[in-house]
């Protein structure tokens, strides 16, 4: 088969080689991006003259042809065309006829292929932002039923203080409210048209970038031509803001692993979100959540892959820059699939509010607020500390809580306890005493939901303003 590039070369590609650098096999995954790029290419090249309109109708006819194909899943793509330009365009010669080949004028498949992955990431950041969005619905549902629920609040995985669960679970809204952002923030670096670069200095036809730019829907083009073509930032810049968004579904996948055993036993997870065993059947495995901790190492990897890649390749384009969309189009499904489970399991999950409450009524975690209680009485911090570790081990060598202490046990350690003590340890009182803006008390919780809630209004206008961008 005679390649398109072919002139200059004697003899035929050894098959090895071609096998060890076709793309085809990963980048069809570009092939709607590739004939989206292509239309508004050649509409470019007749608005400007350098192909009669004739031949522009015959082109654009021929590739919503080869669209057709791809879509009904018609399309043969062969490593003999190595990639996905290669084979729409070799398609597209078939079908209409050496006119077909005119398609490339003005451009190079170093500046189509950049052109392509805008697209396609472009269209990938919105959808996240969507996922992100409904993520965030889900764990504001959870708030708001739980905004009662009193839970052990940790560090260094042993109880610290009593939090409501709402509190625990708008933690969570937080955190991928930075990932949204870090999203949306991205969207104008994807944002950028590098067609018309050519092959890395531009051409020497008179094209238009600019209304390429505006047919593609781009906010920019890209001010020079090494860089439009070599530039692979934005790819490094999603890698790395989907790399975040794993670590927090991972903490938070640890947290469900650790909440749904038998030892914690704080929430119960959906049938449909685990899985049982082969020889225990008495098993209900939390296997979504723990795929979705393991499955961040990818995703990790996938942005150490691409950087160390890019590390020493000099200006312009080098065909190690192949090895940028499987980690991508890696992350992308991987990034995918765990958002899309991840808000219905959250949505469906049952909170044992009993267990929850049982277990922060046997415990110390509330000895913080004798201390503060001591200290306005008048006891230094410092003293009001010692005082309070030294009843906590009394307690732990009797077997008993705090709350369990009679008002004569309090005043052994010391004589400014009163029977107003036993109020303050109530673990409601623990929780709304801290009163503070972002604290865990019922009223400050509620305030941060209203405000997530208000976030997550101008989260939805900014994703159905972009949705209608990237179509």
């Amino acid at each position: 088969m005679s390649k398109l590039w072919g002139g200059r070369f004697t003899k035929q590609t050894d098959q090895l080689v071609e096998e060890y650098t076709a793309s085809i096999t990963f980048d069809k995954e570009l092939a709607e991006e590739d004939i989206q790029g292509s239309l508004a290419h050649v509409t470019m090249l007749g608005k400007c003259g350098i192909l009669p309109a004739d031949d522009v109708e015959k082109i654009k006819d021929g590739l919503y042809a080869v669209q057709g194909m791809i879509r009904r899943g018609e399309l043969e793509y062969t490593i003999q065309n190595e990639d996905i330009h290669m084979n729409i365009e070799k398609t597209l010669i078939d079908l209409i006829g050496p006119v077909g080949g005119k398609l490339h004028t003005g451009r190079s498949r170093n500046d189509q292929v950049a052109t392509d992955m805008h697209l396609y990431l472009r269209k990938r950041v919105v959808e996240f932002v969507g996922h992100l969005i409904k993520l965030q619905e889900a764990l504001l549902d959870q708030a708001k039923k739980n905004i009662d629920t009193i839970i052990p609040g940790y560090t260094h995985l042993q109880r610290a203080q009593p939090i409501l669960f709402a509190h625990h679970m708008m933690a969570y809204v937080s955190m991928f409210q930075r990932d949204l952002e870090r999203l949306q923030d991205s969207y104008k670096r994807v944002d950028i048209l590098p067609l018309g670069a050519g092959a890395l200095a531009g051409t020497t036809f008179p094209i238009d970038r600019h209304f390429v730019a505006e047919q593609l829907g781009f906010g920019r083009v890209y001010e020079n031509s090494l860089d439009a073509v070599s530039d692979r930032d934005f790819i490094l810049e999603f890698l790395s803001n989907a790399s975040m968004i794993m670590m927090h579904l991972s903490r938070f996948s640890e947290e469900m692993v650790l909440w749904s055993s038998t030892e914690f036993a704080f929430v119960e997870l959906d049938d449909a979100f685990c899985t049982g065993s082969s020889i225990m059947p008495q098993k209900k495995n939390p296997d979504v959540a723990e795929l979705v901790r393991g499955k961040t190492g990818r995703v990790y990897g996938n942005l150490f892959g691409l950087m160390t890649v890019l590390k020493s390749l000099p200006l312009a384009y080098n065909k190690d820059m192949q090895e940028d969309k499987e980690g991508m189009f890696d992350t992308v499904r991987t990034l995918q699939g765990a958002l899309q489970l991840f808000a219905p399991m959250v949505a469906t999950m049952k909170v044992n509010t009993d267990r929850m409450r049982q277990a922060v009524n046997q415990d110390f975690s509330n000895a913080t607020d004798i201390a503060d209680y001591l200290v306005n009485k008048g006891l230094p911090f410092r003293q009001a500390h010692e005082v309070i570790g030294k009843t906590v081990l009394y307690c732990i060598q009797n077997k008993k809580y705090l709350l369990d202490m009679s008002i004569e046990e309090f005043k052994t350690f010391s004589t400014l306890f009163e029977s107003d003590i036993y109020a303050v340890l109530q673990p409601e009182q623990v929780v709304n005493a801290r009163n503070v803006y972002g604290g865990t008390a019922s009223n400050q919780v509620l305030e941060a939901i209203a405000r997530a809630e208000q976030v997550l209004t101008q989260s939805n206008e900014w994703l159905q303003t972009y949705l209608e961008k990237s179509k």
